[in-house]
């Protein structure tokens, strides 16, 4: 039986830790200036590969060596045009979510974030787990914010 400790016959599981996550937007520019200048992430990596391809990455300042790469949904080396304009079209639609982002202080961070023009579904509400609300980036992405008991204890 396989364990999170062993692969098989005994070894050490050879995954260590999730360095990038990919996040679908709708205009690379607009995400990076909404993921810096609202969120306050810091550029990673910019860089093109080839003429049409854009290598963008966004990390949060107290969290090193994890990457959100911004992607457009564009036919090419990863996707054809039929997967792009579905996926296109689900961003349209903002059905997908990204994750969850965590705050020392919630209600700091959503009060700071909604005055910088963060859409927000509500403000933070107080779960069995911690506090939590839920935002949107520029491109229609659900991001839950939240705050755990034990950080909420704690601060």
């Amino acid at each position: 039986m396989l364990t999170p400790e062993s692969g098989e016959g005994g070894k050490d599981t050879m995954i260590t830790r999730m360095s990038h996550v990919m996040v679908w937007v709708k205009n690379q520019q607009e995400a990076l200036e909404f993921y810096r200048d609202k969120l306050g992430f810091e550029v990673d990596t910019d860089a093109m590969i080839g003429e049409n391809f854009r290598w963008l990455t966004m990390r949060i300042k107290s969290q090193p060596g994890f990457e959100i790469i911004l992607m457009e949904p564009v036919a090419g080396m990863m996707l054809d045009e039929e997967s792009a304009a579905q996926l296109r079209a689900l961003i349209d639609k903002g059905v997908l979510g990204g994750g969850v982002f965590e705050a020392d202080d919630i209600y700091k961070t959503y009060d700071e974030l909604k005055g910088r023009g963060v859409q927000m579904k509500g403000p933070p509400t107080v779960q069995s787990w911690g506090t939590a609300t839920v935002m949107m980036d520029n491109s229609g992405n659900w991001f839950s914010l939240g705050q755990d008991k034990v950080a909420e204890s704690a601060g």
